[in-house]
C-alpha cells in the first residue's frame, strides 16, 4: 500500500441549491469556492489555506436521486482492484470506475449495510514532489488545519460487519472502545497509528451513512454561523475526549455535517 491507500482524500456534496450552498459554506467554514470548469456540468471547488478540501455538485448527478448529503472518498491504489473487492467484500458499486481528467480514476459505492462511499485513485504521474509532499501531509483531510476534514464517522446497522468490511479494504486498525451507554460502542478507528475517525450504531441516523467532521478555530462561533446563515445545529456543544468541542448540524438544504474545534 502507498502513503495514500485508506485516508480520506476528498468530501463531496450534492446540493439542490449550488449557489445557496456555496454562500452557506463559505460563511460557515471560510471556504473560497470556485467554478472547476468542468465541461457539461457545474462543479464547484473549495478551497481553506491554500488546499483543495470539497467539491459540489447537482443531486441531479448522483447515483440513485438521493437527498442532500456530503459523500466521504477514501484514497485507494487502484480504482478498479478496489471495486472488485467492494463487490466481493458484499458492497454495491454505484457509479464508475470512471476517469476525472486531470484528478483520478474514482467509483461510487455502499457498504454491505448501506452506507455510501467514495473511493478515488489519485493521478499522481503530473505531481511535483512538492505536491506530492503536501499530499502527504493532509489534503483535504488534516487534523491540524481548520476548514479541512478532520474526522470521519460511519453510522451502521452493524457496527461491528462495517468497521470488518472497511478494514479489509484500507487496513484500518482498531483504536479505543468507548461505552456510550444505551448508545452503544464508539469504536475508533486507525490509519498508520493516527485515530481517524469512529464507528458507531446508527443512534438517531434513519439509516446507515457516513459523515464527516470539519475543523473549526471555535465551536461555539461555528454555531452561531450555522445558525445565522441557515442551518440548523440538532448537537452540541459537546466535549469529546482529548479536549476538543463538537457540533452535529445541516446545512440549509438538509445535508448532515459536523464541525470539531475548541470551544
Amino acid at each position: 500500500m502507498t502513503d495514500f491507500h485508506g485516508n480520506p482524500c476528498w468530501f463531496e456534496l450534492g446540493t439542490g441549491d449550488l449557489d445557496g450552498a456555496r454562500r452557506f459554506y463559505a460563511e460557515v467554514l471560510g471556504w473560497q469556492i470556485a467554478d472547476a470548469g468542468m465541461e457539461g456540468f457545474t462543479y464547484l471547488l473549495a478551497q481553506a489555506d491554500g488546499d483543495m478540501v470539497a467539491g459540489m455538485m447537482a443531486l441531479e448527478r448522483q447515483a440513485g436521486a438521493p437527498p442532500p448529503n456530503w459523500t466521504i472518498y477514501l484514497a485507494v491504489d487502484d480504482c478498479d482492484q478496489s471495486a472488485e473487492l467492494i463487490t466481493a467484500a458484499g458492497g454495491t458499486v454505484l457509479k464508475g470506475p470512471a476517469d476525472i481528467p486531470g484528478t483520478g480514476r474514482f467509483a461510487v459505492a455502499t457498504d454491505p449495510q448501506g452506507a455510501v462511499f467514495g473511493i478515488l485513485q489519485p493521478d499522481m504521474s503530473s505531481m511535483s514532489e512538492a505536491e506530492l509532499r503536501k499530499a502527504r501531509e493532509g489534503g483535504a483531510f488534516n487534523q491540524r488545519k481548520a476548514g479541512h476534514g478532520n474526522w470521519i464517522e460511519l453510522m451502521s446497522r452493524d457496527p461491528e460487519a462495517g468497521f470488518e468490511f472497511y478494514s479489509s479494504l484500507f487496513g484500518w486498525t482498531k483504536g479505543q472502545a468507548m461505552d456510550m451507554g444505551e448508545m452503544g460502542i464508539y469504536q475508533l478507528f486507525r490509519r498508520g497509528g493516527t485515530d481517524i475517525g469512529a464507528v458507531m450504531g446508527l443512534g438517531e441516523a434513519p439509516q446507515p451513512a457516513w459523515l464527516p467532521y470539519f475543523g473549526v478555530d471555535g465551536v461555539d462561533a461555528a454555531i452561531a454561523r450555522i445558525t445565522a446563515s441557515g442551518g440548523r445545529v440538532a448537537h452540541g456543544p459537546q466535549e469529546v475526549p482529548g479536549g476538543a468541542f463538537i457540533a452535529v448540524a445541516t446545512d440549509p438544504q438538509g445535508a448532515w455535517f459536523a464541525v470539531v474545534g475548541p470551544r
